[in-house]
């Protein structure tokens, strides 16, 4: 893993601070380019790590139950293969939050023992 040191304005710092051990995390969903529906996942993902949870609470994470009414939709509708472009699109923005979320998971667990 590669360290890198950052330059931001104070105000920035003060917010960032408390987040500073999830901010990879943050930055990847940042990096993702969402431009659906799916940027509401992710800014409740955003929201949850600025909380700074401890590593039982990011294990026990998942999302609200609006997205995974959603997801399940989307999944729906492509196995019957009636999604539009745009729920494409979605659909596969959810699957890469999910992806951070899995690796984010995966990394905590093995932290922790």
């Amino acid at each position: 893993m590669i360290q890198m040191t950052m330059r931001v304005p104070d105000e920035l710092a003060k917010r960032i601070q408390p987040m500073s051990a999830w901010l990879p995390t943050i930055i990847e969903l940042g990096l993702i380019g969402l431009k659906t529906g799916a940027t509401a996942t992710a800014a409740d993902v955003v929201e949850f790590l600025s909380k700074n949870p401890n590593p039982r609470e990011v294990l026990e994470y998942h999302a609200s139950d609006e997205a995974q009414a959603r997801l399940r939709r989307l999944l729906s509708l492509n196995e019957a293969g009636l999604l539009s472009e745009t729920e494409e699109r979605e659909l596969d923005e959810l699957q890469r939050i999910d992806h951070v979320i899995t690796m984010l998971k995966a990394r905590v667990s093995r932290e922790a023992q």
